[in-house]
């Protein structure tokens, strides 16, 4: 027990590393960063996927958002009063050595920060799982939480900030101390990857950001369906996110969806 974030209050931690939380990539022995230098040291000397995983699940580097994930974790929306958090940072998802790679934004309050797996529990996740399903890409077209069965031998998702910030609004320096983890994310598994499909706009520039070597000028533009080719082997495509509002609003729909992984599969060499 320590005294809550805000109130002052006594209340559980939120998952500690070594809980026995299914898929629990840290032990009490992972070390956590604490400030920018300390995530940029870990994240160059990481060498494997799980170690960065572990690395990541223990970061506390920026207060505001381990403030705010931890709060949310204790507090938690009435719907999953009976659920336990996550409160954490989370980790990418998928296959260590993918073909396609998906870039996403960060993760929800009571999303992501509750499951402790990207894009799962909340309805943009159901609608880019159900998506990824549907062109073969996963073996079940739900992902609930960390114990559903849920695998890949294909993809990976990640975001450029791994822990649910409030507004859904990183700021400028939380992006820039997450950053080296997504850099060392792309240093194991670029030699894989042949298409990066990148939700929204924002991921786009991360996108580029990370193939930085091979972006062509004059730099490409983000649409939904526009695509960049990045070397001979890498090939960025652009898609709407799949928020709450962009599928409500018709802005992006189930048929565009299937159209973006349809072709991103093809690219990829996975499809047929």
């Amino acid at each position: 027990m320590h005294p809550h974030p805000r109130t002052g209050q006594p209340f559980e931690s939120p998952v500690p590393p070594g809980s026995g939380w299914p898929g629990e990539p840290a032990t009490p022995a992972t070390p956590q960063a604490a400030d920018a230098a300390r995530v940029a040291r870990l994240a160059e000397q990481a060498e494997s996927i799980p170690e960065l995983n572990a690395l990541i699940s223990v970061c506390r580097a920026c207060p505001r958002l381990v403030t705010w994930r931890e709060e949310v974790a204790v507090i938690k929306r009435k719907s999953f009063a009976d659920q336990p958090y996550w409160g954490r940072p989370v980790p990418g998802w998928g296959s260590a050595t993918p073909r396609i790679l998906i870039v996403g934004l960060a993760p929800a309050a009571n999303g992501a920060n509750r499951t402790g797996r990207m894009f799962t529990g909340d309805r943009s996740g159901d609608q880019l799982y159900a998506a990824l399903h549907r062109a073969g890409l996963i073996n079940q077209p739900t992902s609930v939480d960390a114990a559903d069965g849920l695998h890949t031998n294909d993809i990976r998702i990640v975001a450029p900030v791994r822990c649910a910030p409030p507004d859904n609004k990183p700021t400028t320096v939380e992006r820039n101390t997450c950053a080296p983890w997504l850099d060392a994310e792309w240093r194991l598994l670029a030699p894989h990857v042949r298409v990066m499909v990148a939700l929204g706009g924002f991921a786009w520039q991360v996108a580029l950001r990370m193939a930085a070597d091979a972006v062509p000028k004059p730099k490409p533009k983000f649409g939904h369906g526009a695509v960049a080719e990045l070397g001979p082997d890498l090939r960025l495509i652009g898609c709407y996110h799949p928020s709450q509002q962009n599928m409500f609003t018709g802005r992006l729909t189930p048929a565009m969806l299937d159209d973006i992984f349809g072709q991103a599969a093809a690219l990829a060499g996975l499809s047929g």
